[in-house]
């Protein structure tokens, strides 16, 4: 393959005679210029092995030309070599502060010169050489990252649905909670690796479950304290199946189980932690995994129409959870419609009124609401 010379000289018959020696050998194709402004502005569209400049050319000399093509990423590691008859040390030293790579006589005719032109095009050759195997290695590794990742986020996945069909006769549950959670990480402005690790992570939330008995989880009535006091223990026995892992990931997923209960006033379990002390990503899958509790059915409640389960939510910002994520999540509310409806188990009428099929203290913590008359409801598990 042909390696690409970029040649700037101002003088015509000066730029015939380099793009004839140039190539001579036939290994090189010559991208010939008079005018420098010109080259520099065609060279960020072209795929340049090495480049030839004149010193002295009219607008722009040959220094500040290289000097502005190593400024272009492209042009960061390829030889460039400075054609000129000039002797001084000064000039030189100049282009080589520039980023020249070796220079030229004007008419390279000695056979010094013809072995130096040479042993230029088989640098630029060896540096292309070098280039693209950086790029074929940096595409196979980007490709082997994302089937791993693909694999991580499958393995992650289906662990937290195993979990879930334990209670939830479909499973989607963890799969809103991580898109709920991703959406709401982003709304913060939180990096891009870290959405993407609370995406994968928050499916994980409930994993201590796997430790309670079905007779409480399942439960469709009233639970004793002692049995609240079991269902509490998923957040430890959580952190305690994810915990010491040297994966950052699961590390991350271990913060959200063992802290997606506590709640912004300090009056949530199991460590009563408060405002910011409560790990950024579980204050954002409280928001996501209640109000998927509050707006889908368990065994234990109806599903809660999404307008009132979103009145639950602002009724609790400041309360149960960090302020700034349910203005996040309120604010994304035609995104938050769109992931619920996905579902098949929504409430019919999204405007009609809750009707509980449960004791609200049977269950895990409740939101208090404004009184809403007779029949309205006063509180909500959160289950």
């Amino acid at each position: 393959m042909l390696i690409q010379a970029l040649v700037v000289d101002d003088s015509r018959s000066a730029l015939d005679y380099l793009k004839r020696t140039i190539e001579a050998d036939g290994q090189v194709h010559v991208i010939p210029f008079t005018e420098p402004l010109l080259a520099l502005s065609s060279a960020r569209n072209l795929d340049i092995d090495i480049v030839f400049a004149d010193y002295e050319m009219p607008h722009m000399d040959g220094i500040s030309l290289i000097r502005r093509l190593r400024s272009l990423p492209k042009f960061s590691d390829i030889p460039i070599v400075m054609i000129t008859s000039v002797e001084s040390d000064e000039v030189r030293l100049q282009a080589l502060d520039a980023g020249a790579t070796d220079f030229l006589p004007k008419q390279p005719k000695s056979l010094e010169t013809q072995v130096r032109l040479r042993n230029m095009i088989r640098l630029g050759s060896a540096v292309r050489k070098l280039n693209d195997r950086a790029a074929l290695l940096a595409s196979e590794v980007a490709r082997a990252t994302h089937t791993l990742q693909e694999r991580e986020e499958e393995i992650i996945l289906r662990l937290a649905l195993s979990v879930e069909y334990r209670d939830n006769d479909t499973g989607d549950h963890t799969l809103r909670v991580a898109k709920y959670s991703r959406m709401i990480a982003e709304g913060l402005g939180l990096p891009d690796r870290l959405c993407r690790d609370i995406y994968l992570a928050a499916p994980l939330h409930d994993v201590g479950k796997v430790a309670t008995p079905d007779h409480i989880l399942l439960k469709p009535g009233k639970l004793t304290p002692d049995e609240i006091a079991v269902m509490q223990t998923h957040t430890t026995i959580g952190a305690s199946i994810l915990a010491g892992s040297r994966c950052e990931l699961i590390r991350l997923a271990a913060d959200i189980a063992v802290a997606h209960h506590e709640r912004w006033d300090g009056t949530g379990y199991p460590n009563k932690l408060k405002g910011d002390e409560i790990p950024i990503a579980a204050r954002i899958v409280a928001v996501a995994d209640v109000f998927d509790a509050l707006s889908t059915a368990r065994p234990y409640k109806e599903a809660m129409p999404l307008p009132v389960a979103r009145q639950h939510l602002e009724n609790g910002r400041g309360l149960h959870f960090d302020p700034a994520c349910v203005d996040v999540f309120l604010t994304r509310w035609d995104d938050v419609v769109a992931i619920a409806t996905e579902r098949s188990r929504l409430h019919p009428q999204d405007d009609a009124p809750l009707q509980p099929s449960f004791t609200p203290e049977t269950r895990e913590p409740t939101i208090s609401l404004p009184a809403t008359g007779a029949g309205g409801p006063a509180a909500t598990s959160l289950a």
